[in-house]
């Protein structure tokens, strides 16, 4: 399953990381991150639980930069 999701992010170097930091996420198949649309999109592996991968990337992407924001 694919979703897209809107982000808030400062800079794109910032966006790079938190694009890293999905893709490693379990649950995850694939992420990418587009800083100019403030978007991140997202392709779940069969069977994940959607919200609570995401809660993990919400919190992992938290660490990496304070002011980055996942509406989900």
């Amino acid at each position: 399953m694919k979703k897209t999701y809107k982000i808030e992010v400062d800079c794109a170097n910032c966006a790079a990381k938190m694009e890293d930091a999905a893709k490693k996420t379990p649950g995850i198949k694939d992420a990418v991150v587009n800083f100019m649309a403030l978007k991140m999109k997202v392709e779940f592996e069969e069977g994940a639980d959607i919200p609570a991968v995401m809660e993990t990337v919400r919190t992992t992407c938290k660490g990496i930069d304070d002011d980055f924001e996942i509406y989900l």
